[in-house]
């Protein structure tokens, strides 16, 4: 399973009683596939894994794999205490998924060979490829990475820390394990464009983007602008774009998720607000937002 070009990350659609709602869930991501994903990661970060239960996840899943039609990689989220994770990532599976991004556990911080018997655990529940997201209690060291990495079924590193230094590190390290070579590192951090030119000169170019869900235009520019070397486009859309959202983003926590729903809501496909305890933007931030949104496809247009 190998990723190219953007990694589309949906939003989960809700209904007006705050239940998952498939049928919107269904056009969001073919919209996406549509506009040129080259991956499908549904009910995660920005799906909102943390506020959905594990019957939500199988389902999401599904309408996924159904819509996509082999067109591109599916994979979703899995993570937290290890029976949970364990009983999730068979969901995934049974669903038809392609992988499976696997978060960090829940709340503890475990020691560097816990981490490696986490990844084990949840590992034996499927035979699907993993994923393993580098965030909050999961902070490898070099060698636990490649440790990892050399385990039969993970297939990739996301990271969502942002320590450049001890990411080039953990990617030398597992680049000279046997098979490493082939083994896919990820920019998972929060609007990834900001960190996608230092992430590309440790020699990881996947970049997960939250902006693909709601402004594909935007975001495909960039990634193309950032391949060919167009440094004045990925300029002007760092600085009139990119850097006005993450302060946007920053000024309530929540808003990595709550501001990209309400970006597909804004271009036109109503999913719904955010399940507790995130909160929606407010009045102003999402004119805010929609300023953003006109700015960003100007600049695109232009």
């Amino acid at each position: 399973m190998k990723f190219q070009g953007m990694l589309f990350f949906p939003v989960t659609p809700f209904t007006a009683d705050g239940s998952l709602d498939e049928e919107r869930l269904a056009r969001h991501i073919e919209s996406g596939v549509a506009a040129g994903a080259g991956g499908v990661f549904v009910a995660c970060g920005t799906g909102e894994f943390h506020a959905l239960t594990p019957e939500e996840i199988e389902r999401a899943t599904r309408v996924a794999v159904e819509t996509t039609a082999g067109r591109v990689p599916v994979l979703a989220a899995a993570g937290g205490p290890p029976p949970i994770a364990r009983d999730q990532a068979a969901r995934v599976a049974r669903a038809g998924a392609d992988g499976l991004l696997l978060l960090p556990p829940y709340l503890v911080t475990a020691p560097q060979r816990g981490l490696v018997r986490y990844v084990e655990e949840v590992t034996a529940a499927s035979d699907v490829p993993v994923i393993f997201y580098q965030r909050a209690t999961a902070r490898l060291t070099d060698a636990t990475a490649a440790q990892i990495a050399s385990l039969p079924k993970v297939v990739g590193l996301k990271d969502g820390i942002g320590d450049i230094e001890q990411m080039h590190r953990v990617v030398r390290s597992v680049r000279a394990v046997p098979g490493g070579a082939d083994f896919q590192f990820f920019n998972g951090l929060p609007t990834a464009e900001m960190t996608a030119p230092a992430y590309r000169g440790i020699g990881v170019e996947l970049y997960s983007s939250a902006v693909f869900a709601f402004a594909p235009e935007i975001a495909l520019a960039f990634h193309r602008a950032l391949a060919e070397g167009d440094r004045a486009l990925v300029d002007t859309l760092l600085d009139g774009f990119y850097g006005p959202l993450v302060q946007l983003r920053d000024e309530v926590p929540g808003y990595a998720v709550a501001l990209v729903k309400a970006g597909v809501t804004l271009r036109g496909l109503d999913v719904g607000g955010v399940r507790a305890p995130l909160l929606d933007p407010t009045p102003e931030h999402l004119a805010r937002l929609s300023k953003l949104i006109d700015h960003g496809l100007e600049a695109v247009a232009a």
